[in-house]
C-alpha cells in the first residue's frame, strides 16, 4: 500500500502537475464542446419553430413569392396588363355594408404641435438616431391600414394593376379586412391619390403612432406580444381591427406589427445623425459579364439621385423590436412584399403642410 505521507520527488511532482493540467484542459474542452452542442441544438429547435410558423411549406419556396424585389417576372406580367381583374365595381361594393365601408375609411385627426421623433437608445439602429423635436400642423391619417376590400374597389374603379399575389387577378375574399400587401410605393401613392388623400410623411406616421411623449410603442415603453401581430406569432397578416389593445394614443390601429407601411418620405439621415452615409445610398446589383450572369454573380453599384423610401411599423414577420414606433425600415419604391402595406393621410383644410 502507498504511504500517503511519503514525500514526492521533484520528477513525480512535475508529472503530477502535468497530469492535473491535462485533466483541467480536457474538462474545459469537453465543457466547451458540450456548450457548443447545446447552442447548436437550441438553434435547430428554433429553426424548426420558425419553419412551423411559416405560411407555407419551405420545400415549396421556389413556387412562392418571396422577399421584396424577388418577384420580377410577376412584376413584368402585371405591368404588361397580362393579369386581368374581372370584377365589376358594384360586385366589390356589395361585399361590405355601408357601415363597414365607412368604418374602414375613417380618418383620425392628429392635432398640431411638437413631438419627439427618433431615439437616443444605444441599442437602436443608426438611422433611427438622434431623438429630436418636430413640429407638425393638424393633419388626418387613416384609422386602419388600407385593406384588401378597399384596394379591390380601387382596382375595379380604375383598372389599376392588382397586387402581385392576387393569383389570376382574384383577390382573397377570406381576407377582406386584412391589409393589402404585395403593392409597391407607386401603387400606394396612386391609391391614396384616387381616394383624395396622400401617403403620410414618416414624421406624420410616427407622431400618429407614438404621440408626444416619446414612447417606444403605441401603448407604451414595454413590448407586449398580446397587443400586436409580429414575429410569426400568427404566421400571416391579420384583420386590421384584431388588436384594439395596441392602438396609438390617438386611437389609430395596427401601427405596430401586421405590415410595414410605405410613407411619402425618402430615406435620408436625420439632422445631427452620425449614421454612415453609405447606409442611405441606393445600391443595385449589376451583372458585369455573361459569365457572371451564368454563375448568378452580381456586383452592388451605387445609384446617384435615387433614394430608398421609408417604411414604418414592423410586420408579422419582423423582430418585435423592429415594431418600435421610431424604427425606420427602407426599400426601393418598386419593391413589393407580403409584409409591405400602407395607409393614407390628408391635410386639414386651412393647415400649412411642412
Amino acid at each position: 500500500m502507498r504511504n500517503p505521507h511519503r514525500k514526492l520527488s521533484p520528477e513525480q511532482k512535475a508529472l503530477r502537475k502535468r497530469f492535473l493540467y491535462a485533466t483541467l484542459v480536457t474538462s474545459v474542452a469537453l465543457a466547451m464542446i458540450g456548450g457548443s452542442w447545446h447552442v447548436i441544438e437550441l438553434g435547430a429547435i428554433r429553426m424548426e419553430e420558425m419553419r412551423a410558423r411559416a405560411t407555407y411549406d419551405l420545400s415549396e419556396m421556389d413556387k412562392k413569392l418571396r422577399a421584396a424585389g424577388e418577384d420580377i417576372i410577376r412584376h413584368a406580367m402585371h405591368e404588361k396588363g397580362l393579369v386581368r381583374f374581372d370584377y365589376e365595381l358594384i360586385e366589390i361594393e356589395s361585399l361590405l355594408t355601408h357601415e363597414q365601408w365607412a368604418e374602414l375609411e375613417r380618418m383620425i385627426l392628429i392635432p398640431e404641435g411638437e413631438f419627439i421623433a427618433g431615439t437616443d437608445l444605444k441599442s437602436a439602429d443608426p438611422q433611427d438616431k438622434p431623438a429630436h423635436s418636430v413640429y407638425l400642423p393638424d393633419y388626418m391619417i387613416d384609422k386602419y391600414p388600407v385593406t384588401v376590400a378597399q384596394y379591390a374597389r380601387f382596382v375595379a374603379a380604375t383598372g389599376h394593376r392588382p397586387p402581385l399575389d392576387w393569383e389570376n387577378g382574384r383577390f382573397p375574399k377570406n381576407k377582406l379586412f386584412h391589409p393589402v400587401t404585395m403593392v409597391g410605393w407607386f401603387d400606394a401613392r396612386d391609391y391614396c391619390a384616387w381616394a383624395g388623400k396622400r401617403l403620410p410623411t414618416e414624421y406624420e406616421w410616427e407622431k400618429a403612432a407614438r404621440g408626444t411623449d416619446g414612447r417606444r410603442w403605441p401603448w407604451g415603453n414595454h413590448m407586449d406580444p398580446q397587443r400586436l401581430n409580429t414575429y410569426y406569432s400568427v404566421g400571416s397578416t391579420t384583420d386590421v381591427t384584431a388588436f384594439p389593445d395596441g392602438v396609438s394614443p390617438y386611437g389609430v390601429y395596427d401601427m405596430a406589427g401586421n405590415v410595414f407601411e410605405w410613407t411619402a418620405s425618402d430615406f435620408k439621415p436625420y439632422p445631427g445623425s452620425d449614421a454612415p452615409r453609405i447606409l442611405f445610398q441606393v445600391k443595385v446589383p449589376v451583372v458585369r459579364s455573361a459569365k457572371d450572369k451564368a454563375q448568378g454573380v452580381a456586383d452592388l453599384e451605387f445609384v446617384e439621385g435615387v433614394y430608398y423610401k421609408v417604411l414604418r411599423g414592423g410586420s408579422w414577420k419582423s423582430d418585435p423590436f423592429s415594431t418600435s414606433a421610431y424604427h425606420r425600415n427602407y426599400a426601393l419604391a418598386r419593391n413589393a412584399s407580403d409584409f409591405f402595406g400602407f395607409r393614407c393621410a390628408a391635410d386639414v383644410e386651412g393647415g400649412d403642410k411642412k
